[in-house]
């Protein structure tokens, strides 16, 4: 699991957080380890890019 906060307190996951998460879950399937989710925080409230659609659980 992945987790990293936004400093401007909206959780929202920015293109580019989804881009480096589908590079990291791809070198982690390399090596046999599962990305299970990406976490974004900020503002006291959390955003799942796996519960928004934005990575596939494999493994």
């Amino acid at each position: 699991v992945l987790v990293h906060n936004h400093p401007s307190g909206d959780p929202t996951p920015s293109a580019e957080d989804a881009r480096m998460t589908v590079e990291v879950a791809r070198a982690a399937e390399v090596v046999g380890v599962p990305l299970l989710d990406h976490v974004v925080v900020g503002g006291g409230r959390q955003a799942s890019l796996f519960e928004l659609g934005l990575l596939e659980r494999r493994g």
